[in-house]
């Protein structure tokens, strides 16, 4: 049996609705696509690095 827990801990539960260029879209989720991997992948990983990347570092 599949270790629910764990899927609990990345539950996807908010929305993100964003505009874009029709072109840019279509381009993204074609490159997507041919890499075999899922637009909503893509962006919740561009998320996370970004955040990562720019979160005030804790100082103790």
């Amino acid at each position: 049996m599949p270790d629910s827990s764990k899927n609990k801990k990345h539950k996807k539960d908010g929305q993100l609705v964003i505009r874009v260029n029709k072109r840019d879209r279509d381009e993204f989720i074609e490159l997507c696509d041919d890499l075999d991997t899922s637009a909503a992948r893509e962006i919740r990983m561009f998320m996370r690095r970004f955040v990562q990347e720019h979160r005030p570092s804790e100082e103790d």
